[in-house]
């Protein structure tokens, strides 16, 4: 089970931001700690998984229920 250590609410927002904020919010946890984001920006089921690649963060999981994706991520 993967328990989240931080949770983000990116509900609302619009590309860059859930990233953005995400991104603030891994660089204040420890390396191995998750953070679950929501966001309702159709844009982030791609731009969440780059920014992971990219950064080399673990996306662990990604969920979807209607229009609101839920992200897991393990900060590198």
């Amino acid at each position: 089970m993967n328990t989240p250590d931080d949770t983000l609410d990116a509900l609302g927002l619009l590309c860059p931001l859930p990233v953005l904020k995400a991104r603030k919010r891994l660089a204040a946890l420890r390396p191995g700690q998750i953070l679950q984001m929501q966001a309702d920006d159709p844009a982030a089921v791609v731009d969440v998984p780059h920014f992971c690649n990219e950064s080399g963060h673990v996306l662990l999981e990604m969920e979807s229920e209607g229009a609101v994706l839920t992200f897991l991520i393990r900060r590198a």
